[in-house]
């Protein structure tokens, strides 16, 4: 039999059992614990193969806009309405200063015509207008500018002329679009001894037909017809000038003058 384990009885009654060492059997035999087999190694994982990418979507092709409608060619009775293809009749406008509008040379005022009424500045800024000629005889010569060769020409045929114009009891006005202040410089420069009237909307040009179409040098253009009026005492235009050529002009005019007294 097995000795018995001494027991060692320890101060205050209670009993101390020894510790067995490590690794021993309860009945003293030393039991050697077997060595374990190393743990393979887990098997390393496959990567997984890359996904294709897929391929890119084909744009749709662009749809083609439609090919707009054509508009249906109007019938007779709708351009019967309308009023196209007859040809329209313009009215006859009373001769007036009241606005400018586009003419030909052949058109405007002729003799026997009343003369318009106006109401323009002269070179000093003063109005001058057709009721303070009443009962006087003048003559009305447009011209297209100042101080160009042909306007500086006819101005100091006028201005030469002056004193049988005065004999004849007819007065000398020259009439352009030409501003007042241009109309001073242009009078002191030549000494012009007449009224110079600034009519810059053209209407009195207008008024006597000679703001029409002109042609120069292959160009179309409004602007001054040169022409020259001479009214009478009672108002009434005695004779017309028009597409002036400056010579020998002031002197027609001045024949036709002297005939009035």
């Amino acid at each position: 039999m097995a000795a018995k384990k001494s027991q060692k009885v320890k101060a205050g009654g209670r009993i101390s059992t020894p510790t067995r060492p490590s690794g021993a059997s309860k009945v003293g035999v030393e039991v050697k614990s077997s060595p374990r087999a190393p743990t393979k190694k887990a098997a390393p994982t496959k990567k997984a193969a890359p996904t294709k990418k897929a391929a890119p979507t084909k744009k749709a092709a662009p749809t083609k806009k439609a090919a707009p409608t054509k508009k249906a060619a109007p019938t007779k009775e709708k351009m019967a309405r309308q009023g196209v293809g007859k040809k329209t009749v313009p009215a006859r406008r009373e001769a007036s200063a009241a606005a400018p509008k586009a003419t030909t040379a052949e058109s405007g005022l002729s003799q026997g015509d009343r003369a318009p009424s106006f109401q323009l500045m002269d070179q000093s800024g003063a109005v001058l207008s057709s009721k303070d000629l009443a009962g006087q005889a003048y003559v009305l010569y447009f011209y297209p500018k100042n101080d160009t060769p042909g306007c500086t020409v006819e101005a100091c045929a006028f201005r030469d002329a002056s004193e049988e114009f005065t004999a004849a009891g007819v007065r000398v006005i020259g009439v352009s679009p030409d501003s007042t202040a241009s109309h001073q410089k242009f009078r002191a420069k030549y000494a012009l001894p007449f009224t110079l009237l600034s009519d810059p909307e053209q209407r009195l040009a207008s008024a006597y037909g000679v703001w029409a179409m002109k042609k120069n040098y292959g160009r179309d253009y409004m602007g001054i017809v040169r022409s020259t009026f001479l009214v009478g005492p009672e108002g009434v235009i005695r004779n017309v000038w028009r597409g002036v050529r400056v010579k020998d002009h002031v002197l027609a005019v001045q024949a036709a003058a002297e005939k009035l007294s």
